[in-house]
């Protein structure tokens, strides 16, 4: 047994490089021992979905294969992360614990028990942040309130002068292990990747997990999705936005280290804007928003904020909801939108707004089963964001969109996707359809549909519902909750 050593505890952290965690177990000098913990404790609700468990096997991985480079290697344990961590103590002769911080309800009650009993037992436990720009509990309206609209949030905390997060770039190269250690289960009995019917296979073609995935990914945004970001980020068929967020969920890159890095492009760049820079930035300001929601309000995964909402008469349709979460709606925005994400475990942010929208308001069905379907196909599902997003989407959330904004999915088509790229991507039996004619195909004269060989109802579907009946019926019904 080793005369001492420090155990470090991934969870939302899986990076070597910026990790204040693994700094701190490497100021002691002693063998480290770095641990992952399948919490079975997690509430089901919280517990990560198919498309985030696909993320988190390839990201454990390469962070096993970076720790194996530098002399070290994971241990991977399911069960209660108290009693792991104890047990593991006792074998390895811990004198520290370090780990980074979790925001939501249930990670900050575990960890304050685990914390006590540790520092009870003379054990250095010791917890940082790696995850936010601003923690929670640091962050106060003028009222002494926490904050309910972003605006006031972003501009008064975000883009303060005061503001303060590392701007150096804190790298981990030697990583001192002992010479043995405990035996640990294997990555690939948790069966983390689908088997048959292996449903996630194309997500290889799209995304890099891993801590040199998120560094590439933040590298090529800078030199060609940036430049018109602020604009080019609302037309789905343009390359004009980052995908980092399934690598900042995972903690495979830090965000002030991301925001440091537009800085940096900005003072050196010409061709870059002050605008466009912003832009993205109030977009990790939104990040930040939704974690400040969930720390304040950390009822709101699973509860309305609005608490009228409560009394709202939300349909059940078993139909309609399985044709939304196929694709096969009949509006070709929303069918595309529904398609990328079951291929690609990821759906641009305009067609988030849309496709929810829809859900809610014109199929009125209870947002719980939007925010669940996302938690499951999501590549980037995360607690804060999807629970915060889906609330603002359904009118029931702090700062929400009014009742009376419906996204109309033609008109959102015909001016974010004019030549119908998007659509012809993702619903390929439209294709043969003309920019027109393809953003509302129950409106195309026959002979055009059949030269096109379009059968509605056969190869695909009749709009399941009207939008403009629907709409008229949504605005009666969220008009009674006002």
């Amino acid at each position: 047994m080793p005369v001492g050593s420090s155990l470090v505890w991934f969870r939302q952290d899986l990076r070597l490089d910026d990790n204040p965690a693994l700094q701190a177990a490497l100021k002691t000098g002693l063998p480290i021992y770095c641990v992952f913990i399948w919490d079975e404790t997690t509430p089901s609700f919280a517990q990560p979905g198919g498309a985030s468990q696909w993320w988190l096997h390839q990201s454990l991985t390469k962070l096993n294969e970076a720790l194996c480079k530098r002399g070290n290697h994971l241990l991977f344990y399911r069960g209660k992360p108290q009693d792991i961590l104890v047990e593991l103590i006792g074998k390895t002769n811990a004198k520290a614990v370090y780990w980074n911080r979790c925001y939501d309800m249930h990670s900050i009650e575990r960890d304050k028990k685990i914390k006590k009993a540790l520092l009870q037992d003379n054990i250095d436990a010791q917890s940082f942040n790696s995850h936010l720009l601003f923690e929670p509990w640091t962050i106060v309206s003028q009222t002494g309130h926490p904050y309910k609209v972003f605006t006031p949030f972003w501009k008064k905390v975000c883009l303060t002068s005061d503001a303060q997060w590392p701007r150096t770039h804190l790298a981990a190269k030697k990583i001192f292990c002992a010479e043995s250690f405990p035996r640990s289960e294997l990555l690939s009995d948790w069966q983390l990747v689908p088997k048959k019917p292996n449903w996630a296979k194309q997500f290889v073609n799209y995304w890099h997990p891993g801590e040199e995935g998120a560094h590439k990914r933040l590298d090529y945004f800078i030199d060609h999705g940036l430049y018109d970001y602020k604009e080019g980020r609302n037309f789905p068929a343009q390359q004009n936005v980052s995908g980092l967020s399934p690598h900042l969920h995972w903690g495979e890159i830090a965000p002030w280290r991301v925001w440091n890095a537009l800085e940096t492009a900005l003072s050196r760049d010409a061709r870059l804007s002050t605008a466009n820079v912003e832009n993205f930035q109030s977009e990790l300001g939104w990040r930040e928003f939704s974690y400040n929601l969930l720390y304040h309000f950390p009822s709101i995964p699973t509860e309305n904020f609005r608490k009228q909402f409560d009394h709202f008469s939300w349909a059940t349709n078993k139909k309609a909801l399985l044709a939304w979460q196929q694709g096969q709606t009949g509006y070709p925005l929303i069918d595309a939108g529904m398609r990328q994400l079951w291929q690609m475990g990821w759906m641009h942010n305009r067609v988030r707004m849309v496709v929810g929208s829809f859900l809610v308001k014109n199929l009125r069905l209870h947002w719980h089963h939007g925010a669940r379907w996302f938690w499951d196909t999501l590549v980037d599902a995360d607690l804060a964001n999807n629970s915060a997003s889906w609330q603002w989407v359904a009118g029931c959330g702090v700062d929400a969109v009014p009742y009376f904004r419906i996204f109309n999915p033609v008109t959102q088509s015909s001016k974010f996707d004019a030549n119908g790229e998007y659509i012809r991507r993702w619903v390929p039996e439209l294709a043969p359809l003309d920019n027109k004619s393809i953003h509302c195909p129950w409106k195309v004269a026959p002979e055009i549909l059949q030269k096109a060989g379009i059968v509605l109802g056969r190869n695909y579907p009749w709009p399941i519902v009207d939008h403009n009946e629907s709409r008229l019926a949504a605005l009666v019904a969220f008009k009674k909750l006002k």
